[in-house]
């Protein structure tokens, strides 16, 4: 019995499913109880089983559950990597590591997909699985859409994440969290998981250990309320007649309006504002209500709901609300008597369900991501139960679950395919091994092509707060649709590149120009006042605005700010545009805005010569980003000391195996912390990336030559490196897996 991963399935022809594409890069995992050799199911057991017995020390899957139905082609790769070690201190020779990168290429592309792209995990968080069980319990499709199976897998995921302390962190690396506890504890319970088991007396004696689930966040109070374990009075207010503000920043409270917020955040808490504006609850049914008494060490009846508003379990507070939030949040919560199914009330909530239908209908009913995926789903169930809208959903929930040898999880987005795949056409192109690589280059060009968006979301975008789409690249497929900067760039920068290659017969057909230019007009738009880019859209509003963020787990969530890695990834998709098609019409705007962005790069730098990663591990990744980018512009750490002061940082904090080991604490703690134990084989390589791009060899090749060693030594005779340590963050505090990146 085994799970098979299906790549751009229909779903055996779902009538609710739609795509633009044919579902080019759509990800699912179907059980299939007859599938595999004994042989086979054997493996897989024994490949759970040792996740299992090491989950303490090594928490992060290594997807080989998708390798092993990858074994075949695997075993009849043409090239492996050498096996022989090194000696101490011998410099690799340059045919040395091309047999190493012929053995990586070649194990590599037998993970890639008839449809071009490289699939992979993007879970991580621990938060997103127990809103997606809470909202299928509550739609009362939980065993219709979860097969057994499925079930069985979540199961195993929560039990092998639990800490031995008893909660569960907000992330799989994570300390324990009142959130990551109280939301997999229920969702252990709705699962099938008696009160009385192991993992579900060790999670319940840590809650109430710390005063109970009164002490969760916002985001879990809300999960809780929605399931009727907790009540909406122990809520902070969520008023969907925000929407009904003004949008204008002229009338002065605009700026404050939902519309100028994060899309992320934006979309969350329109889809919030909808169940907490009509109390959307679950049905009461015996194990909701046996849950309710479970969770307090008190009577649910004796419980202060007006105090709990604020209670927050100190391993939970990462962003303490400002006494100006208590405030507003007092004053909300005194006037709900009054806005709680009044005409205003009505008028709000048809607004925001307006746009929530907006939101799926432009996503295909993926929506942006996993949170407001299942909230959407909740709020067209809230509405009409028998809503084509509703039906629609269904399907696309399996496009957020992944399966590894940890179990089932829901990931961050419904994958990473265009990012990864545009950094492995562009990291194929750069060893200069064409010929090799030449029909994985071919598919995934065809995957590039493919995912470009090619035509707006629906008019007008002013109205639904969209920024432009046309000619941009997603995260991961084009039936999500929702562009961004950064990944914008790096499918122009591979399409780019495999256009200057000049081979079509070998990698296929070149992006028309046009749709080429369509990019660059996107990515040209995303730069704000201060130089820099920002996500998805423009910073709309004040960065001020953050003392509105209620959510007390993640920072940086109200506004989108300009990162080092979003202007990067800008400036040398621009740059390399103009310097495939010289004087175009946009050579003149290109030049002003790489001016602008360069600017800003070298701003926020820091004293110590490196930049703040927002999304990788940390100091490293984002150190990478910033000396492209300087190093794009012809600066090089040999006559920029700008350059030189990153490179300087990076080659301080080399370890003595050759290899950088950077630890996720540095994101949450914004200094730069070591990994306890082995290096990081995807920390080297973000680091010697840098050191190379800044021309740092011809200063000093020691310490590339001693990164280079590490990095041969860790890879496997298989031709793939060893999953290690998170290494993907989000909002300052919550990690996210990036398999492919190794």
């Amino acid at each position: 019995m085994m799970w098979k991963f299906r790549s751009a399935s229909d779903s055996g022809g779902h009538p609710h499913l739609v795509s633009l594409n044919g579902n080019k890069g759509r990800q699912t995992w179907k059980f299939d109880p007859t599938a595999g050799t004994p042989e086979q199911r054997a493996n897989v057991e024994q490949l759970r089983a040792d996740f299992t017995a090491n989950r303490h020390k090594q928490h992060h899957s290594a997807d080989e559950l998708l390798r092993l139905q990858c074994a075949n082609k695997i075993a009849n790769k043409k090239y492996s990597p050498r096996t022989d070690p090194l000696r101490e201190g011998e410099v690799p020779t340059a045919q040395r590591v091309e047999e190493h990168l012929k053995g990586a290429i070649s194990f590599y592309e037998c993970l890639q997909q008839d449809d071009g792209h490289f699939p992979g995990d993007y879970g991580g968080p621990m938060f997103l699985m127990p809103g997606l069980v809470i909202a299928l319990y509550t739609c009362e499709v939980l065993e219709q859409v979860l097969e057994p199976e499925a079930r069985k897998e979540m199961v195993r995921y929560l039990h092998n994440h639990q800490n031995p302390d008893g909660g569960f962190g907000l992330h799989i690396e994570g300390e324990s969290t009142m959130f990551g506890t109280g939301l997999s504890y229920v969702t252990m319970r709705l699962l099938g998981e008696g009160p009385d088991q192991q993992q579900t007396v060790a999670a319940r004696n840590w809650i109430h250990s710390r005063g109970g689930a009164t002490y969760i966040t916002s985001w879990g109070k809300f999960w809780l309320a929605v399931l009727g374990v907790y009540s909406w009075d122990g809520q902070n207010p969520l008023p969907p007649e925000m929407w009904l503000l003004p949008f204008s920043k002229w009338s002065g409270i605009g700026m404050m309006h939902p519309g100028r917020y994060w899309c992320h955040c934006r979309m969350v808490y329109l889809a919030m504002s909808y169940i907490y504006g009509s109390r959307g609850t679950c049905k009461e049914t015996p194990l909701t209500a046996a849950i309710r008494q479970e969770l307090y060490p008190m009577p649910y009846s004796s419980i202060n709901w007006d105090a709990a508003r604020n209670q927050i379990a100190k391993e939970d507070l990462y962003y303490p609300h400002p006494i100006i939030q208590d405030i507003l949040w007092w004053t909300l919560y005194k006037a709900e008597a009054l806005l709680l199914g009044s005409s205003l009330r009505k008028a709000a909530l048809n607004e925001v369900i307006r746009h929530v239908h907006y939101e799926d209908a432009n996503t295909r009913y993926l929506d942006i991501g996993p949170v407001n995926k299942v909230i959407n789903m909740l709020c067209c169930w809230l509405e009409d139960p028998t809503s084509l809208a509703f039906k629609k959903h269904l399907p696309r929930v399996h496009d957020y679950l992944w399966v590894a040898e940890d179990g089932m999880k829901m990931q961050g987005y419904n994958g990473s395919q265009l990012w990864d795949t545009a950094f492995a056409a562009q990291a194929m192109l750069d060893t200069g091994l064409t010929d090799m690589a030449g029909q994985a280059l071919r598919k995934a060009h065809s995957y590039v092509e493919q995912s470009q968006v090619v035509q707006e979301a629906d008019p007008p975008l002013s109205k639904y707060y969209r920024h432009i789409s046309r000619g941009a690249w997603p995260f991961s497929t084009r039936d999500h649709g929702w562009p961004i900067s950064d990944c914008s760039s790096e499918g122009l920068k591979a399409a780019l590149g495999l256009a200057a290659l000049g081979q079509p017969q070998l990698v296929g057909a070149a992006i028309s120009r046009e749709r080429l230019e369509e990019a660059v007009r996107v990515i040209l738009s995303y730069q704000n006042k201060d130089g820099g880019m920002a996500t998805y859209e423009n910073t709309r509003s004040f960065h001020w605005l953050e003392i509105l963020n209620p959510a007390e787990t993640f920072g940086d969530i109200i506004v989108d700010y300009s990162y080092v890695e979003c202007t990067s990834a800008c400036i040398t998709a621009l740059a390399a545009f103009d310097r495939l098609y010289p004087n175009s019409r946009w050579s003149s705007q290109i030049a002003s805005t790489l001016d602008k962005a360069e600017s800003f790069v070298r701003r926020i730098q820091r004293p110590d010569g490196s930049w703040y990663g927002s999304w990788g591990v940390c100091f490293t990744y984002a150190t990478w980003f910033g000396v492209t980018a300087l190093a794009c512009r012809g600066h090089t750490a040999t006559l920029d000391p700008a350059v030189h002061k990153a490179c300087a940082f990076l080659v301080g904090k080399q370890r003595l195996d050759g290899g950088w080991g950077e630890s996720y604490l540095s994101c949450q703690d914004k200094v730069y912390t070591q990994l306890e134990d082995d290096s990081h084989v995807v920390n080297t390589a973000w680091a010697m990336m840098t050191l190379l791009a800044a021309n740092y060899h011809t200063l000093d090749p020691k310490p590339l030559h001693k990164a280079a060693a590490y990095l041969l030594r860790k890879q496997e005779a298989s031709g793939d490196w060893p999953q290690q340590h998170i290494s993907g963050v989000f909002n300052r505090n919550c990690m996210i897996t990036y398999a492919n990146y190794r």
